[in-house]
Protein backbone atom coordinates (compact mmCIF):
# COMPACT_ATOMS: atom_id res chain seq x y z
CA UNK A 1 0.00 0.00 0.00
CA UNK A 2 1.08 3.89 -0.84
CA UNK A 3 0.29 6.11 1.43
CA UNK A 4 0.74 9.64 1.11
CA UNK A 5 0.87 12.34 3.77
CA UNK A 6 1.06 16.27 3.14
CA UNK A 7 1.71 18.58 5.81
CA UNK A 8 2.25 22.22 5.65
CA UNK A 9 2.91 25.32 8.13
CA UNK A 10 1.78 29.07 8.75
CA UNK A 11 5.24 30.00 10.55
CA UNK A 12 7.73 27.81 10.70
CA UNK A 13 8.26 24.04 10.41
CA UNK A 14 6.43 22.37 12.63
CA UNK A 15 7.78 18.43 13.76
CA UNK A 16 6.50 14.93 12.62
CA UNK A 17 5.04 14.27 16.53
CA UNK A 18 2.88 11.14 15.15
CA UNK A 19 6.29 9.38 14.55
CA UNK A 20 6.86 9.08 18.13
CA UNK A 21 3.10 7.73 19.18
CA UNK A 22 2.11 5.83 15.77
CA UNK A 23 4.11 2.83 14.34
CA UNK A 24 1.54 2.80 11.33
CA UNK A 25 0.28 6.03 10.30
CA UNK A 26 -2.93 4.82 9.34
CA UNK A 27 -5.03 3.74 11.67
CA UNK A 28 -7.63 0.34 11.86
CA UNK A 29 -10.19 2.93 11.39
CA UNK A 30 -9.30 4.16 8.25
CA UNK A 31 -8.30 7.56 9.54
CA UNK A 32 -4.29 9.29 9.11
CA UNK A 33 -3.01 10.12 12.47
CA UNK A 34 -2.68 13.15 11.53
CA UNK A 35 -6.23 13.81 11.81
CA UNK A 36 -6.11 13.16 16.10
CA UNK A 37 -3.99 16.65 16.76
CA UNK A 38 -5.60 18.72 13.33
CA UNK A 39 -8.93 18.91 14.31
CA UNK A 40 -10.40 21.17 11.51
CA UNK A 41 -11.60 19.63 8.68
CA UNK A 42 -10.67 20.59 5.03
CA UNK A 43 -11.12 18.94 1.67
CA UNK A 44 -8.50 16.95 -0.97
CA UNK A 45 -8.96 15.50 -3.70
CA UNK A 46 -7.26 12.76 -5.26
CA UNK A 47 -5.69 11.85 -8.87
CA UNK A 48 -4.41 7.99 -10.10
CA UNK A 49 -4.72 6.64 -13.21
CA UNK A 50 -6.89 3.12 -13.78
CA UNK A 51 -4.22 0.65 -14.06
CA UNK A 52 -0.46 1.01 -14.13
CA UNK A 53 2.65 -1.75 -15.54
CA UNK A 54 5.27 -3.15 -13.65
CA UNK A 55 8.29 -1.25 -12.91
CA UNK A 56 6.30 1.89 -14.60
CA UNK A 57 6.42 5.35 -13.26
CA UNK A 58 2.74 6.89 -12.45
CA UNK A 59 1.75 10.08 -11.78
CA UNK A 60 -0.10 11.09 -8.72
CA UNK A 61 -2.39 14.41 -8.71
CA UNK A 62 -3.61 15.49 -5.25
CA UNK A 63 -5.49 18.87 -4.84
CA UNK A 64 -5.36 20.91 -2.12
CA UNK A 65 -5.10 24.63 -1.15
CA UNK A 66 -1.20 25.15 0.66
CA UNK A 67 2.07 26.00 0.64
CA UNK A 68 5.13 24.07 0.23
CA UNK A 69 8.15 23.99 2.15
CA UNK A 70 9.32 20.83 3.51
CA UNK A 71 10.10 17.40 1.88
CA UNK A 72 10.52 14.47 3.68
CA UNK A 73 9.63 10.59 4.42
CA UNK A 74 7.74 9.42 7.39
CA UNK A 75 10.39 7.18 8.54
CA UNK A 76 13.59 5.77 6.41
CA UNK A 77 12.42 2.40 6.80
CA UNK A 78 8.75 3.06 5.44
CA UNK A 79 9.83 3.06 2.00
CA UNK A 80 5.79 3.37 0.61
CA UNK A 81 4.81 5.85 3.03
CA UNK A 82 5.49 10.02 1.61
CA UNK A 83 5.83 12.98 2.96
CA UNK A 84 5.58 15.61 0.10
CA UNK A 85 5.72 19.74 0.23
CA UNK A 86 6.02 22.22 0.99
CA UNK A 87 8.30 24.13 -0.94
CA UNK A 88 9.27 27.58 0.43
CA UNK A 89 7.69 30.96 -1.49
CA UNK A 90 5.37 28.24 -3.55
CA UNK A 91 1.30 28.20 -3.41
CA UNK A 92 -0.58 26.02 -4.73
CA UNK A 93 -3.92 24.24 -5.24
CA UNK A 94 -2.44 21.30 -6.88
CA UNK A 95 0.81 19.44 -6.65
CA UNK A 96 1.74 16.66 -9.14
CA UNK A 97 4.56 14.13 -8.69
CA UNK A 98 5.53 10.40 -10.02
CA UNK A 99 5.59 7.22 -7.72
CA UNK A 100 7.83 4.17 -9.38
CA UNK A 101 5.13 0.89 -9.42
CA UNK A 102 7.86 -1.90 -8.71
CA UNK A 103 7.79 -5.02 -10.51
CA UNK A 104 6.90 -8.43 -9.12
CA UNK A 105 9.73 -10.00 -11.23
CA UNK A 106 11.75 -8.32 -9.11
CA UNK A 107 10.21 -8.25 -5.92
CA UNK A 108 8.38 -10.86 -3.78
CA UNK A 109 5.80 -8.69 -1.82
CA UNK A 110 4.65 -7.27 -4.89
CA UNK A 111 1.84 -9.21 -6.81
CA UNK A 112 -0.62 -8.20 -9.72
CA UNK A 113 -3.81 -7.00 -7.19
CA UNK A 114 -5.14 -3.44 -6.47
CA UNK A 115 -3.62 -1.63 -4.40
CA UNK A 116 -5.42 1.04 -2.51
CA UNK A 117 -3.46 4.98 -1.87
CA UNK A 118 -4.54 7.02 1.16
CA UNK A 119 -3.64 10.44 1.09
CA UNK A 120 -4.04 13.44 3.72
CA UNK A 121 -3.41 16.53 4.12
CA UNK A 122 -2.46 19.19 7.00
CA UNK A 123 -2.57 23.30 6.81
CA UNK A 124 -1.10 24.69 9.23
CA UNK A 125 -0.29 22.88 13.34
CA UNK A 126 -2.24 21.25 15.01
CA UNK A 127 -4.49 21.71 17.57
CA UNK A 128 -3.64 19.78 19.55
CA UNK A 129 -0.36 17.33 20.92
CA UNK A 130 -0.05 13.56 20.74
CA UNK A 131 -0.47 13.44 24.61
CA UNK A 132 -3.45 15.95 24.37
CA UNK A 133 -2.09 19.07 25.73
CA UNK A 134 -3.25 22.09 23.96
CA UNK A 135 -0.94 23.90 20.80
CA UNK A 136 -1.09 28.05 20.73
CA UNK A 137 -2.79 27.31 17.77
CA UNK A 138 -5.90 26.91 19.06
CA UNK A 139 -8.52 28.78 21.56
CA UNK A 140 -8.33 28.71 25.35
CA UNK A 141 -11.21 28.84 27.10
CA UNK A 142 -12.34 29.78 30.80
CA UNK A 143 -12.28 27.05 33.27
CA UNK A 144 -14.47 28.94 35.23
CA UNK A 145 -16.61 32.01 35.48
CA UNK A 146 -16.45 34.68 37.52
CA UNK A 147 -14.15 38.41 37.67
CA UNK A 148 -10.82 38.44 36.18
CA UNK A 149 -8.82 40.15 38.77
CA UNK A 150 -4.79 39.51 37.68
CA UNK A 151 -3.55 39.29 34.40
CA UNK A 152 0.48 38.21 34.71
CA UNK A 153 2.57 38.49 31.48
CA UNK A 154 5.41 35.77 31.96
CA UNK A 155 8.72 36.86 30.39
CA UNK A 156 8.99 34.08 27.75
CA UNK A 157 5.74 35.16 26.16
CA UNK A 158 1.97 33.98 27.26
CA UNK A 159 -0.31 35.23 30.31
CA UNK A 160 -1.39 33.62 33.66
CA UNK A 161 -5.42 34.94 33.81
CA UNK A 162 -6.41 34.57 37.86
CA UNK A 163 -10.18 34.46 37.48
CA UNK A 164 -12.31 34.90 41.18
CA UNK A 165 -15.22 33.40 41.09
CA UNK A 166 -17.49 35.09 44.60
CA UNK A 167 -19.98 32.86 44.38
CA UNK A 168 -17.88 29.78 45.18
CA UNK A 169 -15.41 31.60 47.24
CA UNK A 170 -12.67 30.52 44.85
CA UNK A 171 -10.08 31.43 42.33
CA UNK A 172 -8.55 29.51 39.34
CA UNK A 173 -5.59 30.39 36.99
CA UNK A 174 -5.51 29.80 33.31
CA UNK A 175 -2.42 29.13 31.45
CA UNK A 176 -2.10 30.99 27.90
CA UNK A 177 0.85 30.35 26.00
CA UNK A 178 3.06 32.17 23.98
CA UNK A 179 1.51 33.85 20.29
CA UNK A 180 -1.95 34.24 21.43
CA UNK A 181 -4.13 37.22 21.44
CA UNK A 182 -5.97 37.85 24.65
CA UNK A 183 -9.49 38.89 24.22
CA UNK A 184 -10.34 39.92 27.69
CA UNK A 185 -9.18 42.34 30.04
CA UNK A 186 -8.38 43.16 34.21
CA UNK A 187 -11.74 43.90 36.45
CA UNK A 188 -13.89 42.00 33.41
CA UNK A 189 -16.62 39.22 34.25
CA UNK A 190 -16.04 36.57 32.18
CA UNK A 191 -18.69 33.00 31.49
CA UNK A 192 -17.40 29.82 31.88
CA UNK A 193 -15.87 28.18 28.92
CA UNK A 194 -15.94 31.90 27.39
CA UNK A 195 -12.79 32.17 24.56
CA UNK A 196 -10.27 33.98 26.39
CA UNK A 197 -7.90 34.46 23.20
CA UNK A 198 -8.31 34.46 19.47
CA UNK A 199 -8.51 31.81 17.30
CA UNK A 200 -5.49 31.50 14.96
CA UNK A 201 -5.98 28.33 13.05
CA UNK A 202 -6.73 28.71 9.30
CA UNK A 203 -5.71 24.97 8.56
CA UNK A 204 -7.00 21.78 9.17
CA UNK A 205 -6.82 18.27 8.22
CA UNK A 206 -8.50 16.54 4.85
CA UNK A 207 -8.20 12.75 3.87
CA UNK A 208 -8.85 10.94 0.94
CA UNK A 209 -8.28 7.50 -0.94
CA UNK A 210 -8.01 5.92 -4.35
CA UNK A 211 -7.43 2.45 -5.86
CA UNK A 212 -4.85 1.77 -8.92
CA UNK A 213 -4.77 -1.52 -10.63
CA UNK A 214 -0.79 -3.36 -11.20
CA UNK A 215 -1.97 -4.67 -14.52
CA UNK A 216 0.18 -7.87 -15.81
CA UNK A 217 1.46 -7.29 -18.95
CA UNK A 218 0.80 -10.84 -20.60
CA UNK A 219 -2.64 -10.05 -19.81
CA UNK A 220 -2.73 -7.21 -21.44
CA UNK A 221 -1.19 -8.64 -24.62
CA UNK A 222 -3.20 -11.37 -24.60
CA UNK A 223 -6.23 -9.34 -24.79
CA UNK A 224 -5.25 -7.35 -27.47
CA UNK A 225 -4.50 -11.13 -29.56
CA UNK A 226 -7.93 -11.99 -29.05
CA UNK A 227 -9.06 -8.48 -29.96
CA UNK A 228 -6.64 -8.71 -33.47
CA UNK A 229 -8.11 -12.60 -33.90
CA UNK A 230 -12.10 -11.80 -33.28
CA UNK A 231 -11.43 -8.70 -35.92
CA UNK A 232 -9.34 -11.02 -38.56
CA UNK A 233 -12.04 -13.42 -37.98
CA UNK A 234 -14.88 -11.10 -39.03
CA UNK A 235 -12.71 -10.31 -42.39
CA UNK A 236 -12.31 -13.56 -43.44
CA UNK A 237 -15.77 -14.05 -43.03
CA UNK A 238 -17.10 -10.69 -44.94
CA UNK A 239 -14.32 -12.27 -47.56
CA UNK A 240 -16.04 -15.71 -47.16
CA UNK A 241 -19.50 -14.22 -47.90
CA UNK A 242 -18.65 -12.48 -50.74
CA UNK A 243 -17.27 -15.17 -52.31
CA UNK A 244 -20.28 -17.56 -51.82
CA UNK A 245 -22.34 -15.05 -53.33
CA UNK A 246 -20.12 -14.98 -56.24
CA UNK A 247 -20.46 -18.72 -56.93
Amino acid sequence: MIYILTRTSISSAYPIFAQQGYENPREATGHIVCSNCHLANKPIEIEVPQAVLPDTVFEVVVQIPYDMQLKQSYRPNKKNILVVGPVPSKKYREITFHILFPDPATTKDVHFLKYPIYVGRNRGRGQIYPEGSKSNNTVYNATEAGIVNKIIRKEKGGYEITTTDASKGCQVVDIIPPGLELLVSGGESIKFDQPLTSNPNAGGFGQGDAEIVLQDPLCVQAVLFSLASIILAQIFLVFKKKQLEKV
